[in-house]
């Protein structure tokens, strides 16, 4: 993204100030602190396909341990990425969705994926 905005300004012959730059730089750090790690996006990933209970993610997702998905879903709901859902019948459950605020991140996700791919076969060609 900050490759982009710096070729769009350099197209229009625009002189890139110190501000803009500083102000891009923190929308992409704020970005990652929201989404970066190696769990997040792969939790999103996970809930896509609907609502799962908290072992149903942890056993989806795969080598992620109990403390890290309870501390991910916590920052992720704190986010707005993920809602809690808590039936109290008998036995009571928890369950897990997206928001529709995760669904901002949709762009974003298949141009990691699109990149991840390209960058993959790149390093299996041998760079």
């Amino acid at each position: 993204m900050i490759v982009q905005i710096f070729m769009e300004l350099e197209l229009e012959k625009k002189v890139i100030t110190q501000h803009e730059c500083n102000a891009s730089l923190n929308a992409v750090g704020d970005a990652l602190y929201a989404i970066g790690g190696k769990w997040k996006l792969r939790i999103i990933a996970a809930l896509s396909s609907g609502n799962k209970r908290f072992n149903d993610l942890q056993r989806e997702i795969g080598g992620i341990s109990a403390r890290v998905l309870s501390n991910e879903l916590k920052d992720m709901e704190l986010n707005g990425f993920v809602k809690r859902n808590i039936d109290t019948g008998y036995p009571v459950v928890i369950a897990y969705e997206l928001t529709e605020y995760s669904q901002t991140l949709e762009s974003v996700l298949k141009a990691l994926d699109e990149w991840g791919r390209m960058h993959r076969e790149k390093v299996r060609s041998g760079l």
